[in-house]
Parts: structure tokens; C-alpha cells; sequence
């Protein structure tokens, strides 16, 4: 796991500036540091020494060393490939998992990235043909940023090593602010730089001759299989998570596990059980709040025998916020409680699983519950009854939106939710608290000038989101379409995204079984009524499991490892945003609507001001984010 970086530039030396971009990511890799020039074509990498500690430095080279990569990630595969490649004449100089990359490349040119199980960006240059590849995992779970433009190209793990470069002028994309709002994240390729933008997951790019193509290797279809008994798919359930595991074991140096004592995490344990991994450490972090899940933690390392790790935290979250966005490049929430979980992990092990992506592959979310019993109200209501019911829907926003009652927003959305049955989309978007289907609701939001220019170019958030709907056939259940359009939006750009920056920010590898590719497929494959049936979510889950773990943990209720909003806003949150959000700093700025900001400073602070205390969150952060990045 590591940091790269890279320029293509005509006649221009850039040893000197890769130097600076590399330094600005020191903490993704504080191993090693090197600088590769040929021809036009400078390549960076910052390296984190997990496999192969003696001859493991990058670049790593061919044969004849005309083919060079820098590389992020880890191919849990490789030594399958490794060995089919010596067959087939291929000389190795290395242990590295890296060095498979150059001699595919050899042996297959550009299309050899779908043969990868892991997670992984990497950049290619070919000496001989001055062709540069660029490529990134299939789910998206490392990231990758480019610059292009005027046939030069600048990229990146971090934005922040892209900004470096002379030619980029600082800027604010603001489309993509109006997702960030919306959405507490960027969807799409987008992000608040202007100008540079994301490889998208599964996707490669090849520049050569001043002209960047980028090319999709593989899509997510799913395939469901309803022939699979009950027992069939709980057996297979098991197969699965156990060989996602094993594979995301390799490693030279210990492994740990993020241990929060719910479904997917003491999964992971009870594999690494199964798999006779003689120590196992796991790791539990809380912060005095009544999400902390201390006590069945303990329980499953007691089950299992771990050594075990706790860490609680009393903390003014603000007091940090300014730090981890510099690392997370976002205003985004939610950052701080995986950022500390990475700095107290990092005093003992340089390698984390976590139990991301089992929720998103087995519908384990509230959302998923609220959705399914709507399922066939969404394929019945006629084009005239959504019309009418999104007129009702309209006038109850305006009625209620003038009474300024803010703990009353909440009744509202969830009576317009009901309202927007027949169209999946926006349902969904409407528990995730998209606002923007209420135009009104843009002049309370925003400064006048910056209204009118969100509200001319017209994207809403849902532009971004139906082709995922789409790509599932018309009649297919709800919550399918959701688990499909979510794992590809925000799983990528929100939590895979904050799991990233934040493990990285401490020099913490941070693996996600639960997004092994042949897992990820088997749970596509999946009827909808054995992931919730009854009102149970995870339903086959928790069978395949339900054995193998103490029964609190087989039927406890989700618990989501953030802070609470509200008591944030108590703490600290409240207190700091009047400091920092005054009304002549934000009428500078030009973006937001100070009263409406002012609205939710002032009024008594309330649970079910929730959304307004995650929206103070955002504007707060972006004031952050525009000071250290564009002043």
C-alpha cells in the first residue's frame, strides 16, 4: 500500500516538482521515496512496506527494463499469475506482487487488468512505444486523480500532489459542491478541484501521443440465481467469506482487525478463527456516546480468544476536523471516528481488515427495510397518480418550508418520501436527504448569485443516479435496484473514499474482504427475499453465521460507527460555526445563504436536527477546505 504520482510533459524536467508531490503524500507510504524519469514521462511513489520488505522498492521494471510501474494496492491473486507467467517464460527479480504488473503487461498489452483480485491504481509507462496506462481496481477501492489538459497529464493518489503543478490553476468546481451538499460526498468522476477529475472504478487509461483515452474492463451484472435452496446459499455464504479472508491474509508483516462487535467484523474474526491464524489482534475504538459496541466486542474476543485493543475517546471532534480534511480533501462527516480508529491502530500493526461492504452486498441498512415494503406500490402507481402525488408533494414543501419550523423538516421529507412512490430514485434519495427535487429550497440554501448559477445549469443530483437504476430492468425489486446503484455511488465515493484517506493518513493498510470479486458477484447473485425476509435484514447472513456466533450478535440491530449530530452540535460543532460562519465571511465567500445558516445556529438544539447539523458540518468544512487548498 503506498502513495504514486505522475507528469507527462514535453521538455520539461520535473524530478524536482515529483519530489515536492511525493512529499505532500509522505504519510501513504513513509518507507521509501523514489523519483523515475524516461523521456517525457516522470513517475512518483511513496511505498509502505507490506510485502516482499527487501526487494519490494519501486519502480519495478521488466526484463530489459523498458517497461516501468508505480503502484498502489495489493494483488491477493498474484501468485497464481505469477506462476502461469514463468510458464510462459517470464523472469521474476522480485517477491513483489508488484512485479506481475510489467510482465502482463508484456504478455497481454493494456487488457490484462481484469485477470487482478485486489485492490489496486497503478500507472505503466512503455519506453518503447512513449504510452503511459493508468488503471484502477474494480470497486474503486484506491484512488486515482488526473490533470489533462493541452496534451499534459498530471496524476495522483491525492489531489493534493496535483495541485502542485505549476500549470494547475486553483479552483472550485462548483457542480460538484452542490453534489457534496446534497450528499455529504462527490458523486461520479467529479471533485471540488476544478478541472481534475477521478478514474472511475474498473476502468483504465491510456495516454500516448498527447491524447488520453479511458476505457471501461469490466462491469457489475448481476445474475440472480433463484434456483439457490436456503441451505445452498448459506453454504456458499460461508465458502465465500472465508476465501475473500484467506486471500486478503498475505501479508509480511501482522494483520489486524477493525472489531466493532457487529455482524460483518466478528465474520471476519471467526474466519481468521477458522483459518487457524495463531494470533489474532482486533481492535475496538469508542467515544463516550451510546453507539460505542465495547461490550460485544468483547464478547467476540473473548469467544475467539483475540488480543484485544480498546480506545475510548472524549473529544471536541472541531478540534481535529481541520486536519482530516486536509487528508480527505472533502468537507465530509463522519471522518474523525475512522481517522483516531487508524491512529491507534498504527501504535501496534501496519495491516487492518474492516467490514465494509458487507451491509451494501446483503442489504444490511434501515434503508433497505424502509424500501421493501414498497416494492410493489413502485411498479404499480400509473405515470397520472406520481404526477399528482409530486404536486402534493411540491405544495407541502412550500407550506412547511415557510414556517421556518426546522425539527419539523424531517416530518416533512419522510411524508414527501411516501409521496414518491412509483419512482425508485428519488425515494431513495429522499431518505439519503437529497434536498435539490425542491427547487424552493435553493434560494434558502444559497447566496442569490451563486442560486442562479447552480439553478441555470440544471444537474440535479438524480441526473447522476439513474443510469445505475436503469441498468436494472423495469419491474425488478426496489431493493435490488438500491443495493446495484448504491455499491457503484456511495460505496466508491463516500465510504471507500473516507476508509482510504483516513487509514492513509496514519500509514494504515486498511483491506475490505467483504469486496472480494468473486464475493461481490456471489451476492449479486442472490434472490432479494434471502437477503431481508420478514423484516430481517441479512437474513441469509445471519443463517450461514448463526452457528458459528454468539446468538446477540446473530440478531443484533445495526449500529453505524459515526457520531451523533446532535450531541456534536452540543459539544463543540455549534460553538465553532458562529466563530468561523459569520455573516461578513460568508457574504465574501458568495456561496451561502447566511440567514438560513444563522437559522440553524440560533435554534434550540434538537435530535431531529440531524440534517441541519450535517449541513452546518459541510459548510463548516468547505471554509476549511477553501482556505488551505485555494488561499
Amino acid at each position: 500500500m503506498c502513495g504514486i504520482a505522475g507528469i507527462f510533459e514535453k521538455n520539461t524536467d520535473n524530478k524536482a516538482l515529483m519530489s515536492q508531490m511525493l512529499d505532500a503524500i509522505a504519510h501513504r507510504g513513509p518507507d521509501d521515496k523514489s523519483v523515475f524519469a524516461a523521456d517525457n514521462c516522470t513517475l512518483g511513489h511513496r511505498r509502505l512496506s507490506i510485502i516482499d520488505l527487501n526487494t519490494g522498492n519501486q519502480p519495478i521494471f521488466n526484463e530489459d527494463k523498458t517497461v516501468a510501474v508505480v503502484y498502489n494496492g495489493e494483488i491477493y491473486n498474484f501468485q497464481e499469475i505469477r506462476e502461469d507467467l514463468k510458464l510462459k517464460g517470464h523472469q521474476f527479480s522480485t517477491t513483489s506482487d508488484t512485479e506481475i504488473l510489467v510482465h502482463l503487461y508484456e504478455e497481454y498489452g493494456c487488457d490484462f487488468v481484469d485477470r487482478l483480485n485486489g485492490i489496486f491504481a497503478f500507472a505503466i509507462y512503455d519506453t518503447k512505444q512513449k504510452l503511459l496506462m493508468l488503471a484502477r481496481d474494480h470497486f474503486g477501492i484506491k484512488p486515482l486523480h488526473y490533470f489533462y489538459k493541452n496534451g499534459k497529464l498530471v496524476f495522483g493518489s491525492e489531489q493534493k500532489s496535483i495541485i502542485l503543478h505549476p500549470d494547475y490553476e486553483r479552483g472550485v468546481n462548483y457542480q460538484a459542491l452542490h453534489y457534496q451538499l446534497n450528499l455529504r460526498y462527490c458523486q461520479s468522476k467529479e471533485t471540488l478541484f476544478k478541472g481534475i477529475k477521478r478514474l472511475p472504478p474498473a476502468h483504465y487509461a491510456v495516454f500516448k501521443n498527447g491524447n488520453l483515452e479511458i476505457k471501461k474492463y469490466w462491469s457489475l451484472e448481476p445474475k440472480i440465481n433463484t434456483k439457490f435452496s436456503e441451505a445452498d446459499a448459506a453454504e456458499q455464504t460461508n465458502f465465500y467469506l472465508k476465501q475473500a479472508v484467506e486471500r486478503q491474509l498475505v501479508s509480511d508483516v501482522p494483520v489486524g482487525v477493525y472489531l466493532s462487535g457487529g455482524l460483518d467484523s466478528s465474520t471476519i474474526v471467526q474466519k481468521m478463527h477458522e483459518l487457524g491464524v495463531p494470533q489474532i489482534n482486533t481492535y475496538t475504538l469508542g467515544f463516550n456516546e451510546p453507539t460505542d459496541e465495547f461490550p460485544d466486542a468483547e464478547r467476540i474476543a473473548k469467544h475467539f480468544n483475540t488480543n484485544h485493543h480498546t480506545h475510548s475517546l472524549s473529544m471536541n471532534p472541531l478540534s481535529e476536523l481541520d486536519k482530516v480534511i486536509w487528508h480527505a480533501e472533502e468537507p465530509k462527516i463522519n471522518l474523525l471516528q475512522g481517522y483516531k480508529m487508524s491512529e491507534f491502530v498504527r501504535q501496534h500493526v501496519k495491516v487492518v481488515l474492516g467490514g465494509l461492504g458487507g451491509d451494501e452486498l446483503f442489504a444490511g441498512y434501515d434503508i433497505h427495510k424502509f424500501i421493501a415494503p414498497f416494492d410493489k406500490w413502485h411498479n404499480a402507481t400509473p405515470r397520472w397518480m406520481q404526477k399528482l402525488l409530486r404536486m402534493k408533494s411540491d405544495i407541502l414543501f412550500k407550506m412547511q418550508n415557510a414556517s421556518h419550523t426546522l425539527r419539523f423538516d424531517e416530518y416533512r421529507r419522510g411524508v414527501q418520501m411516501l409521496l414518491s412512490i412509483g419512482q425508485v430514485e428519488r425515494f431513495y434519495l429522499i431518505i439519503r436527504n437529497v434536498w435539490d427535487f425542491d427547487e424552493g429550497f435553493y434560494k434558502e440554501i444559497y447566496a442569490p448569485e451563486f442560486y442562479h448559477t447552480i439553478a441555470q445549469n440544471n444537474k440535479k443530483v438524480i441526473d447522476e443516479f439513474t443510469p445505475f437504476f436503469d441498468r436494472i430492468e423495469s419491474g425488478k425489486n426496489a431493493v435490488d435496484k438500491v443495493l446495484f446503484t448504491e455499491f457503484q455511488t456511495k460505496m466508491v465515493n463516500d465510504y471507500l473514499l473516507t476508509n482510504d484517506r483516513v487509514s492513509m493518513a496514519n500509514s494504515v493498510e486498511e483491506r475490505v474482504p467483504f469486496l472480494d470479486k468473486d464475493l461481490v458477484e456471489f451476492g449479486f447473485s442472490l434472490p432479494i427475499d434471502m437477503k431481508i425476509k420478514n423484516g430481517t435484514t441479512k437474513y441469509i447472513f445471519r443463517k450461514a453465521m448463526e452457528d458459528k456466533l454468539p446468538p446477540k450478535i446473530i440478531s443484533k440491530k445495526k449500529w453505524g460507527f459515526s457520531v451523533n449530530p446532535y450531541l456534536q452540535f452540543k459539544k463543540d460543532l455549534g460553538e465553532v460555526a458562529r466563530q468561523r460562519l459569520t455573516k461578513e465571511y460568508i457574504e465574501k465567500q458568495g456561496i451561502f445563504n447566511y440567514q438560513y445558516l444563522k437559522r440553524i445556529m440560533d435554534y434550540p438544539a434538537h435530535p431531529k436536527l440531524r440534517w441541519h447539523y450535517n449541513y452546518l458540518w459541510v459548510a463548516l468544512g468547505y471554509s476549511m477546505w477553501e482556505e488551505m487548498f485555494l488561499d
